[in-house]
């Protein structure tokens, strides 16, 4: 993965981001201090993809805090300015509160007006009881769009059947 500018996301970030062992850190108002890092995946078709994973790890619960939402957003455009590959974004299960962090995420992300700019989709799929949420997340302008629906699509169908 091609580095982020933090000097970018800084200069419009509410938060300030700092880089520790390949994560994107930042602190909020209210204590809590938050990580932002990208793992590389593939997915079939030679298409490079990245996990985007947010994880708070003083473990409090956080208000309503949008400068928490401009700040992930903003890495988030860093990394597709920086990266025109495919990001990906499962929802932590704890306390079965997935599906509610899968609508609070993508409404941060269509609340900043990305909806031109990026294709998002959301699936569910069960690993037994437990119910998973990824989403896709893809520049419009990427010229493998539909190749990588697709392989998104098809992916999502064999997690669902439970095959191989």
């Amino acid at each position: 993965m091609n580095q982020l500018s933090i000097e970018r996301i800084n200069e419009y970030a509410p938060y300030k981001v700092e880089v520790e062992d390949g994560q994107y850190i930042f602190e909020t108002d209210h204590d809590i201090l938050y990580g932002v890092s990208f793992d590389e995946d593939s997915m079939p078709g030679s298409l490079k993809a990245y996990w985007f994973n947010l994880t708070n790890f003083t473990q409090k619960s956080s208000p309503r805090d949008l400068k928490i939402r401009t700040t992930v957003i903003l890495i988030i455009e860093e990394f597709f300015r920086s990266n025109p590959d495919i990001l990906l974004y499962m929802c932590d299960s704890a306390n079965n509160q997935q599906a509610q962090r899968s609508r609070l995420f993508l409404h941060w992300f269509n609340a900043y007006g990305q909806q031109s700019d990026y294709y998002t989709c959301t699936e569910m799929v069960k690993d037994g009881d437990e119910e998973n949420y990824i989403a896709l997340i893809v520049k419009r302008s990427h010229p493998q769009l539909q190749q990588i629906i697709d392989v998104f699509n098809k992916q999502i169908a064999m997690f669902r059947a439970n095959k191989p």
